[in-house]
Order: structure tokens, then C-alpha cells, then sequence
């Protein structure tokens, strides 16, 4: 016969299982114990605490909140669907005018390749292939040497192209192009413009993108296309804009690197592998005179701010000057670390908790908010944040500036 106690024990030995392979009402204790160290960094925004996959047993539940001046967009109301005008992108809008801001802020999350992909599973290049065809189809025996020489008959170079190729081998264009479509594909992932007179921002959270663009500087380009003083002849396909006739430059950006774009600049981001970005985007208010720059960066490149009153750390990733109408903060809070300032002011607000976790007040609503959140934050909604927990909190701010709200 069983005691009260040996009961009491059995009950709880089975909540702690059912807990633990739940995930109910608590991580997993696997994460509970992990070193945060160990994980990369904005790790959690990719994969929080409260993911979709945790919330599957209780139909109908969202923490997400929509309310007229403010909105709290979690993990599991983020709806993903291909990126207009990108390539093998998903992406998920968060904050858009529908909702009464004056700018766009999206995740986009880049596919990139499964390993062994061939340049013959992409239709896109059969259109390059074609055009230069076209250009040197008189001479069947041309030479890839002759086929460079012709650089107006492709529109994009979509391919860095390594491998040593022996003279026997290009015998023939035919030959050739079967060497290409034989070759690993690098990147399938590319990214479409912004609209005409937008400006655009973009942060990597995860993986790593490559941004390409026709600013006239070259820091990684190959110029030489074509070695022909080499037992081994090696074959450059480099990154080309044939309408300009300006290489292109090439920026790798990895985690915690973050571009911004100026309107109507030409550019496009790809990815190797897979990549998540939030990307703001807003129609640029412009001021006669003056014009904003490309600029490349990373979060720990830009120095600390004081914060006269408060004691959160801060980093703003754009310039202050007047040409940019708006700009990003970087704002760090230890546990139990909270805004002195209860806000109420004309600036819009996108929000992105990239570590951590608290409760954020927005009017007289009262939110538990943890990386992978998203915070829409109208004009003159008030506003306060706290830090809970036993790590630090890190979120990413967009605020427009420098611009008379009339």
C-alpha cells in the first residue's frame, strides 16, 4: 500500500517529465542549464524561448497585441511568405503604413543552397548564356579569353568562377558552358531593390550576407578575367554591370553588421548559405543640399553614448547629422535595469529584442516581451522598459530624426 507521500512523489515525478518534454510554461531545462555563451550570438531571435513549436498544443494563443497607437508581433504570428522582387527569400512584414507608420520593417529570411547544388539548377543563368552565345556564335571555337572580351553582352556576371581549367578543355564553347554547369553554385539568395526614392537598412541576426554595389570602389574584385600566361588558365566570372561598366565592390556582412542605402543607390545582397535580416525601409524626406552616403558597419564599432539620467548602455549605428531622417539605436540593459524616462514623444518606433527579456509598458498596457519580439510604437504612445532575468537585454530601436514634424 502506497503512503501519502509515496503518492505526493510519483505526481511530481511525472509533472517533471511532462514539463520537461513540453516545454510547458517554462524552457526546456536543457536551455535552462545551457551556457548562453556557448550559443551565437542573437541566437534567440531565430529560436526563442516561447517558439512556434512550443505554443502548437494550445490552439488560438498569441501573445501578439494589436491596439491603435502600439502592436507586440511575437514568433508565433510572424507569417512568412517569398520576398517581392527577392530570390529564394522569405520574409515576413511587421510594420508597415497599413498600421499608421511611416516606414517598413520586415525579417528576411535568405534559403540560400542545399550542398551540391549545380549552376544547371538555376534557370537564371540559361538567359546569360544565351546573350553571350549570341554575341560570339560566328566563331565556334572561341575561347573564354574572347568570350570576356565582350562584357556589354551580359547584363550581370552572376558567378565567381575558381576553378583551374586545362587548354583541352576549352576547346569548344560547348565545352566550356558544360564546365560551368558542372561547377558548385555560389548563392542563390539575392535580394530585389527598394521602390524609387527609398532608403533602406539592413542588420544581419543571422548567418552572413555578401553586398554588392556599383559605388565605383573595388576592395575584392579580381580584375584580371583571364590569366593566359599560366600553364593552367584560370576562369573569372567577376560581379559586372555592363549598363555602367563599373565593377562592382563587394562587402562581406556577418552577424551583428548592419548597411545602409541611400535612395536610388544600386545594390543587391546574396547569400551562400542561409541568412536572417531586419530590414527598415521608409521613403526618404529629403532636404535641398544635401544627400545622405553608403554607409557598412558593425554594432561594435560604434562608440558608446552618454545617457545623461539614465543607465542602459547606448550606440546609435547612423550618423546624427541632418541629412539622415532617421536612425538606429542599439540600447543594452543589465537584469533589473530600467528606463528612467516614462516616454511619451512625437517619434515612431520598430523594435526588435535581439537578447533578453522584461516587460515593457506601452500606454497603460503592461507586456512580458523576450528575444524575437517585434514592438510597434505609434506617436505619443507611453512607454517604459524593464530588464528581468539573468542575462542581459539587447533590442534594436528605429526613430526617426532630424525632421520638423509638420
Amino acid at each position: 500500500m502506497h503512503t501519502p507521500s509515496h503518492f505526493l512523489l510519483t505526481i511530481f515525478s511525472l509533472i517533471k517529465v511532462a514539463v520537461s518534454e513540453e516545454g510547458i510554461c517554462s524552457m526546456p531545462p536543457s536551455i535552462i542549464n545551457s551556457d548562453s555563451d556557448s550559443k551565437p550570438l542573437y541566437w534567440k531571435v531565430t529560436n526563442p524561448t516561447l517558439s512556434p513549436s512550443h505554443l502548437q498544443d494550445l490552439p488560438g494563443f498569441t501573445r501578439s497585441v494589436y491596439k491603435r497607437d502600439h502592436a507586440l508581433i511575437t514568433p508565433e504570428s510572424q507569417v512568412f511568405s517569398p520576398l517581392p522582387e527577392w530570390t529564394n527569400t522569405l520574409g515576413a512584414y511587421l510594420i508597415t503604413p497599413a498600421i499608421g507608420s511611416n516606414f517598413v520593417m520586415y525579417l528576411a529570411k535568405m534559403q540560400g543552397l542545399p550542398m551540391g547544388a549545380k549552376w544547371k539548377d538555376r534557370a537564371i543563368w540559361n538567359p546569360i548564356i544565351e546573350k553571350v552565345e549570341r554575341r560570339i556564335s560566328n566563331d565556334k571555337k572561341a575561347y573564354v579569353a574572347d568570350l570576356m572580351q565582350f562584357p556589354n553582352g551580359v547584363l550581370f556576371w552572376d558567378l565567381e568562377f575558381l576553378r583551374e581549367i586545362h587548354d583541352r578543355e576549352l576547346d569548344s564553347l560547348s565545352v566550356f558552358w558544360n564546365v560551368i554547369y558542372g561547377a558548385s553554385l555560389r548563392g542563390n539568395s539575392k535580394s530585389g531593390l527598394p521602390p524609387s526614392d527609398v532608403e533602406r537598412f539592413i542588420f544581419v541576426v543571422q548567418g552572413a550576407v555578401t553586398l554588392a554595389n556599383v559605388s565605383g570602389v573595388s576592395h575584392e574584385l579580381i580584375h584580371k578575367c583571364w590569366r593566359g600566361d599560366q600553364p593552367l588558365r584560370v576562369v573569372f566570372l567577376v560581379l559586372y554591370d555592363s549598363a555602367t561598366d563599373r565593377d562592382m565592390s563587394l562587402e562581406s556582412l556577418l552577424v551583428d553588421s548592419y548597411a545602409y542605402l541611400p535612395p536610388n543607390f544600386q545594390h543587391s545582397l546574396k547569400c551562400d548559405a542561409s541568412a536572417t535580416l531586419v530590414v527598415f525601409e521608409r521613403r526618404y524626406a529629403s532636404l535641398e543640399k544635401y544627400v545622405t552616403e553608403q554607409i557598412v558597419s558593425s554594432t561594435e564599432k560604434q562608440p558608446l553614448l552618454e545617457t545623461p539620467g539614465e543607465i542602459f548602455e547606448l550606440r546609435k549605428l547612423l550618423p546624427t547629422s541632418l541629412p539622415y531622417d532617421f536612425n538606429i539605436h542599439i540600447m543594452d540593459f543589465q537584469p533589473g535595469e530600467f528606463l528612467n524616462v516614462k516616454e511619451v514623444h512625437y517619434n515612431q518606433h520598430g523594435l526588435l529584442l535581439l537578447e533578453g527579456q522584461g516587460v515593457y509598458r506601452l500606454g497603460d498596457s503592461w507586456y512580458p516581451v523576450e528575444a524575437g519580439d517585434v514592438i510597434w510604437m505609434a506617436p505619443f504612445v507611453p512607454q517604459w522598459y524593464a530588464a528581468l532575468g539573468k542575462t542581459r537585454t539587447r533590442y534594436l530601436l528605429y526613430k526617426d530624426v532630424n525632421r520638423d514634424p509638420l
